[in-house]
């Protein structure tokens, strides 16, 4: 029987590749070959210049190509430049927002999950590992007024780090989810806290990874995407105060104002976090 502890790297890149191909059939964006040139340029130039100044072997540049061909027969390109790129292009894509504050959305995220109204569950197994927590808060513009139907599209890794649909063995929308706020903008979201877990690391980019001697770890993190009509949709991700990996994501897409502070929770069972949204105007 197929488990998701027998996830592999391979077999997540391929998922999390072709979850990113059907993303950009949908919705690809037309070619501006004066911005292809301008960044095409630069980014050239300035590998040449790390070229020059640490002088690679043509054995060292071999074996650069060997990885490269690898990633891609491996599927891990979403993977790779999601992990070791993404955290600074979210970086200048959100700089000049004022309201809620923007993280990387990762290889993972997989649209059209089950809608619920205002507080549910996460879909989820009746034996679903985990501490039981509770994620509520309230969307509103950037004056403080609540919006009403605004969208929380929620999803996370379970308590062993993998994630519905790209391991096998889950159910398909296993602690995925999408809240709309009641008319006070608020939202309640039932789920498990999720633990820290490493990045796929038996494919292309673990080599990498061992090769540089750093870690695969990431802190444990849980996932949205908030929008609402007339406003900037926001992509995110929180943390948790202490936890593992929080200081040295390898990712790198750790930001202070969003590590989260959670307490006992009030139902007596597991923990729970408030955490609110302001959004930006369109």
């Amino acid at each position: 029987m197929s488990t998701e502890t027998a996830a592999t790297a391979a077999g997540s890149g391929r998922s999390a590749t072709e979850t990113f191909q059907k993303k950009v059939r949908e919705g690809g964006a037309a070619v501006d070959h004066a911005r292809v040139d301008a960044i095409a340029k630069d980014a050239l130039s300035a590998l040449h210049d790390v070229i020059r100044k640490h002088k690679p072997s043509y054995a060292e540049y071999d074996a650069l190509k060997a990885w490269m061909i690898q990633v891609g027969e491996d599927g891990e390109w979403p993977l790779f430049l999601d992990v070791f790129i993404e955290h600074v292009v979210e970086d200048t894509v959100n700089a000049d927002r004022k309201g809620a504050t923007g993280s990387i959305e990762g290889p993972y995220y997989v649209p059209d999950a089950p809608e619920f109204t205002s507080e549910g569950t996460l879909p989820m197994r009746e034996d679903e590992a985990g501490t039981p927590f509770l994620f509520q808060g309230t969307v509103t513009d950037l004056d403080g007024n609540p919006l009403e139907g605004a969208l929380v599209d929620f999803w996370q890794a379970d308590d062993a780090g993998f994630y519905s649909q790209f391991a096998p063995g889950l159910p398909e929308w296993n602690l995925r989810g999408v809240c709309r706020t009641g008319a006070d903008g608020t939202f309640k979201i039932h789920t498990i806290k999720p633990a820290p877990y490493m990045i796929p690391h038996d494919g292309a980019t673990g080599a990498f990874i061992e090769a540089a001697g750093w870690h695969p770890w990431r802190p444990a993190h849980l996932h949205l995407k908030v929008s609402a009509p007339g406003k900037q949709l926001i992509t995110s991700q929180l943390y948790f105060e202490g936890g593992e990996y929080v200081a040295d994501d390898v990712a790198q897409a750790v930001k202070p104002n969003l590590v989260l502070h959670p307490t006992p929770a009030e139902s007596g069972s597991g923990e729970q976090v408030t955490y609110d949204f302001a959004l930006d105007p369109a």
